[in-house]
């Protein structure tokens, strides 16, 4: 019944779209209470991730609450080194309005312990409409403004500005690339998905993309018919395809050095 009340209202959607929107109404999203009040007041500082909240205008969203991280070696009175920017979307899991979440997966958790991260600003929002489909919760609108708001006020190096996410953040990597190919020198997603008619519009971009052959949220396919078309465009985007890995693809991928060293070598 869920199956087909989805088909009505969602009516030309992919079959994989279908599928990911009934795992995430059966409960892969989470509740929306918030946790403990977090302090957005405090400046970023180097070597801490700090929660920062931007006020947006003429937007959907009135804000966009978000993790920064700054390097170690970062230094504010140095303004001659432009450090290369990763913005990470998480899943859908991770929605709502609390921020402690998105510290589940990903570079958000990994900032701090992994050495190869302290080499970027790792930007990491919250999607906090839940209200909105899945694959539309991450706004497109929203996280130009988010990039352009860290470049403006970070030591970050606008030609190395790089985007990935995982399942639900996947999607958004797809999509978000899709309608701002001109603002990314890179982008990596895992485990998602997107319309192949994104093909033409990435084809130039410098794009890895990995996913599992046993992942039964979001099927391989959903990432292989994305290859093809970007393919198809004339482009030449990389694929990983771990065997017998089912949706989390994103632990071996984040924990891989190689992605990091291929990251710094493109260039917008």
């Amino acid at each position: 019944m869920l199956r087909e009340w989805l088909r009505k209202i969602c009516f030309g959607l992919p079959l994989v779209l279908l599928n990911a929107m009934m795992f995430v109404a059966l409960g892969h999203v989470n509740s929306a209470l918030a946790a403990d009040a977090i302090d957005f007041s405090k400046a970023p500082k180097a070597g801490e991730q700090v929660a920062q909240k931007l006020i947006l205008e003429n937007l959907p969203a009135q804000a966009i609450q978000y993790w920064i991280y700054l390097p170690k070696n970062y230094t504010a009175s140095d303004t001659s080194k432009k450090w290369p920017v990763m913005l990470f979307l998480h899943g859908a899991g991770e929605s709502g309005s609390d921020l402690e979440k998105v510290k589940k997966h990903g570079p958000p958790k990994l900032v701090g312990t992994l050495p190869e991260l302290e080499q970027f600003i790792v930007v990491s929002p919250q999607a906090t409409e839940t209200q909105r489909p899945v694959f539309e919760r991450w706004d497109a609108g929203e996280l130009q403004a988010l990039v352009e708001h860290i470049l403006k006020t970070t030591h970050s190096d606008k030609d190395r500005v790089y985007l990935t996410g995982l399942s639900m953040g996947g999607f958004g990597s797809w999509r978000l690339a899709a309608k701002q190919p001109t603002l990314f020198a890179a982008v990596v997603p895992v485990c998602g998905g997107g319309k192949a008619e994104y093909g033409e519009a990435i084809k130039s971009l410098p794009i890895w993309t990995f996913h599992g052959d046993a992942d039964s949220v979001v099927p391989l396919k959903a990432t292989t018919e994305m290859v093809e078309a970007i393919r198809a465009a004339g482009g030449q985007p990389k694929l990983t395809v771990y065997p017998g890995v089912g949706h989390d693809s994103w632990t071996a991928t984040y924990n891989n050095p190689e992605l990091y060293k291929w990251l710094l070598e493109q260039h917008r």
